[in-house]
């Protein structure tokens, strides 16, 4: 028994097994370990799943409170600018802001701190005439509001209605400075609905959320969503910021942050298969050392047996398919093994083979040279190496490799050992590898070529074969720092064709090619050695150049001339299928000295002067200069400028009345746009309607008269002012609009109350089909159509039959010379006449004097319009004059 236990207890603490306990402490600590840091990345990854979650309420919650607040906010300056809306004009105004998406449940005015206007009014009808300086529980939160001039935020309150919500309370100020306190506007916005829009119920199955904070009082304050309990279990944590104050958003995911990690089992199941891995091979290895260990006594014995057997069986094991051959040098005995006779063409016969049973064999052309080699490396007791050709019996050729080595062992005779295989394979993928190479290298040679030819595609133009933009690029990009000693000036020549959209469009496309590339010829041609010309676009090219500042012309000079030499140049004719086909250029010109020459602004600049060269009549050159630039700048502050009055209401109308030229009873107003400069005041359409059209504006300049024309209306009609219409100008932009007639639906017009005056090129176009139908649908609204600037356009009796105009506005240009000129006289009439003929009501605008007015009176005219009476005012300047009926005393 003790021999037995003593047996095991060897077996167990034997050496061998001190790196399988190693190994074994360390696979378990490493589990542990990895276990740990598992558990841990979980819960991080957890925390921050929880914060991504409640990050995205917070900016839902802050982005509706926000969109909610702004809506209440464009009401309040709506109530600033018309302090007089009644709960009608308060309900529409509501109407339209909550027509959106918003969380409002319903907005209150109290002008005076007294509640007059509710929308919805249903349901709210006790809130009207809520007094706030004598309700005690509201009257602190209206003083606020008034004293602080600031929005004031309360709540989630429970409703007595039912629900709870927020009440945003936002003061409002009147007068030119905004110093005088109107009353304030309340908005309801409902809790529930602000909830589910910022995303909580969404994460509810996920989330505990706790949200405190009542009355933007941020951590101070108590939990009003959720439970407190969240905020002892180590929250996720974050602030929503309000107009006044904050809330916290706390969240911890359901169960708590000690959930077991979803893949902690695998996770052990792979420490312990890796385990297993390591501490297995380890225990075998430590057997397989012992077992070493007991055969190398025996393997030494046998070494010396084996040396001579495992040169040869190494040999034969280390090659495939090979002969293996020996000669015994002293005595000429020669072995060859069965593959040396199947490769050399004898039995397998296992006979006796001489030296000559291997030369009889050899290629005539490779005899000599085989047994030079053979005797060398037994002459010199050597490594033998050799290749050569056999001439088998049936004809074919064999390529062969030799290899051996001379040796002799102690006692014995000189002996050469060597192997020989078939290379003809190889011969023959060798011959096969060369053609290759040549063929690939031919290959390469011709995709060089291509390449080539791609990489000047790429840099060229198809066509005309001149450079291209890319090409253009990449020159200016090493012109900036491609300076010499000599000074010079690096210039650019912008070149676009005139007349060729014309050629284009009515020869085709082909005859535009022509004209390209009789472009780009007459550039290639005309311009100097060392420049560069470019087709950057349609029919715009570029000449890049340098020129040296010189004592004699300067550079402006030289590029001047080059400029009308290829003007000149491209000017000649180009006769395309019988066609004499001729273009213009239009170049504007920007150089700078090599040491301040920034390339890419040098192209902006010449740009910017060829646009000045085509506005100034084409065909001719234009050079950049400083006021060029500073009339773009200008343009482009005015540009902005007028982006930011359309943003801030800044445009507003001007009204000019309108008279009966028999009764001088006044008919209508024409409601002219004029711009509410923060710093230069009042500015007329000169001054800006150039650019608007440029930025596309017009319509939007349209729409904001015609509201402001159709608010000023209402509020005359509620003073008992009489005025009967209102003519405002509708661009040919907001003609083509698709959407035009549902927005004037919108507007709840009155029929007979509103004119749009057209001017005449917007109903030419025969084809415009959206402008037809627009025009049609305006006269269905009730909206009269004016003719506006008749005579200066090129309408026809045809299209104001088609058209059916209310009334033809004549231009002043006709209306001015009148009095002195009977010719205008008598054309004037005419209009009247055709306008009258056609059942047409005629108006002359620009009647500057009674003079005017009196001829006008007796040639038939129906309405006058221009400074003898009146000159465009407020709204407010208007209602005093027709109050005071000033133009009568005129007259």
């Amino acid at each position: 028994m003790k021999s037995v236990l003593a047996r095991i207890g060897n077996g167990i603490f034997r050496v061998t097994n001190i790196p399988v306990a190693i190994v074994f402490v360390v696979v378990v600590a490493a589990g542990l370990f990895a276990e740990n840091q598992h558990r841990e990345a979980f819960r991080r990854d957890l925390r921050a799943e929880v914060l991504g979650d409640i990050s995205l309420i917070r900016a839902k919650l802050e982005g509706n409170i926000k969109g909610n607040i702004e809506l209440a906010r464009g009401l309040v300056s709506v109530l600033e600018a018309q302090p007089d809306t009644d709960q009608a004009g308060f309900a529409a105004l509501a109407r339209r802001l909550l027509a959106g998406e918003s969380q409002i449940r319903h907005l209150a005015a109290a002008p005076g701190l007294v509640v007059s206007m509710v929308y919805p009014l249903e349901g709210n009808e006790k809130a009207i005439g809520l007094d706030y300086r004598s309700n005690d529980t509201q009257r602190a939160a209206a003083v606020r509001v008034r004293d602080s001039g600031k929005i004031v935020l309360a709540g989630p309150l429970d409703l007595v209605q039912g629900g709870k919500a927020l009440i945003g309370r936002f003061p409002v100020f009147t007068g030119p400075e905004g110093g005088q306190f109107w009353g304030i506007v309340s908005a309801v916005i409902d809790i529930e609905r602000l909830y589910a829009a910022s995303g909580l119920n969404a994460v509810s199955d996920r989330l505990d959320i706790a949200i405190r904070g009542k009355d933007g009082t941020g951590a101070a304050g108590g939990p009003f969503y959720g439970t407190a309990t969240v905020l002892a279990q180590d929250p996720v944590v974050v602030d929503v910021g309000l107009p006044i104050g904050s809330w916290q958003v706390a969240a911890v995911p359901r169960g708590g942050w000690d959930s077991i990690a979803p893949n902690a089992w695998p996770l052990r199941l792979l420490v312990f298969a890796a385990g297993a891995l390591i501490l297995i091979p380890t225990f075998f290895t430590g057997r397989l050392i012992e077992e070493r260990q007991r055969h190398i006594g025996e393997l030494r014995n046998r070494q010396k047996l084996l040396a001579r057997l495992s040169r040869r069986l190494g040999l034969a094991l280390a090659t495939s398919r090979i002969g293996v051959w020996e000669m015994d040098i002293d005595n000429n005995e020669l072995f060859w093994d069965d593959r040396m006779n199947e490769l050399y063409g004898y039995p397998r016969d296992d006979g006796a083979r001489a030296y000559d049973h291997w030369a009889q064999r050899l290629h005539p052309d490779d005899l000599a040279q085989a047994q030079e080699e053979f005797r060398v490396a037994v002459d010199t007791r050597g490594r033998y190496d050799s290749q050569y050709r056999l001439c088998l019996p049936d004809g074919s050729v064999r390529h062969i490799r030799a290899i051996g080595a001379v040796y002799r062992d102690e006692g014995e005779p000189t002996r050469i050992v060597g192997v020989n295989w078939d290379v003809s394979s190889d011969i023959l993928l060798t011959e096969d590898l060369k053609r290759a190479k040549q063929l690939t290298e031919a290959r390469n040679t011709e995709l060089e070529a291509t390449r080539a030819r791609i990489e000047h595609n790429a840099l060229h133009d198809s066509l005309t074969g001149l450079a291209n933009r890319r090409y253009l690029d990449e020159m200016l990009r090493e012109s900036a720092g491609a300076h010499d000693s000599a000074r010079k000036v690096t210039a650019l020549l912008h070149i676009d064709l005139d007349r060729f959209k014309q050629i284009n469009d009515t020869l085709g496309h082909a005859a535009g090619d022509a004209i390209l590339t009789h472009a780009a010829s007459a550039l290639a041609d005309t311009v100097e050695a060392g420049d560069f010309v470019a087709r950057v676009g349609g029919d715009e090219f570029v000449v890049l150049c340098r020129r040296p500042v010189g004592a004699g012309a300067g550079p402006a000079e030289a590029l001047a001339r080059l400029a009308e030499r290829i003007i000149a140049r491209i000017q000649r004719p180009v006769v395309y299928e019988g066609h004499e086909c001729r273009v213009g250029g239009s170049i504007g010109i920007a150089f700078a000295a090599d040491d301040g020459a920034d390339p890419k602004k040098l192209l902006v600049n010449a740009d910017i002067a060829l646009y000045r060269a085509k506005g100034r009549g084409r065909n001719r050159y234009q050079f950049f200069t400083e006021a060029l630039q500073a009339e773009i700048v200008t343009t482009k502050r005015v540009a902005d400028e007028i982006l930011t009055g359309i943003e801030r209401g800044e445009f507003i109308p001007y009204y000019q009345p309108q008279f009966d030229a028999d009764t001088l009873a006044l008919t209508g107003v024409e409601a002219l746009a004029r711009w509410r400069h923060p710093r230069e005041g009042i500015l007329a359409p000169d001054r800006f309607m150039k650019i608007a059209e440029e930025l596309n504006v017009v319509d939007m300049i349209d729409r904001m008269i015609l509201e402001k024309t159709l608010a000023d209306m209402q509020t005359w009609q509620r003073a008992g002012l009489a005025i009967p219409k209102a003519s405002v100008n509708v661009s040919a932009r907001r003609l083509r609009d698709e959407d035009l007639v549902r927005s004037l639906r919108d507007l709840e017009i009155a029929p007979g109350t509103i004119s749009f005056e057209l001017v005449e090129s917007i109903f030419l176009d025969e084809q415009d089909e959206i402008v037809a139908w627009n025009v049609d649908h305006i006269k269905e609204l009730g909206i009269d159509v004016e003719i506006d600037d008749f005579g200066t356009g090129y309408a026809s009796i045809v299209s104001l039959l088609k058209l059916k105009p209310r009334r033809l506005k004549i231009d002043r240009q006709f209306i001015l010379p009148i009095v002195d000129d009977d010719q205008r006289r008598q054309l004037v009439g005419s209009i009247i006449d055709i306008g009258s003929s056609l059942g047409i009501e005629v108006l002359a605008e620009g009647v500057e004097t009674m003079a005017h007015a009196r001829i006008l009176r007796q040639i038939g005219c129906h309405a006058l319009q221009g400074y003898a009476f009146a000159r465009p005012m407020r709204a407010g300047d208007l209602a005093d004059f027709v109050q005071s009926r000033r133009w009568r005393a005129a007259s």
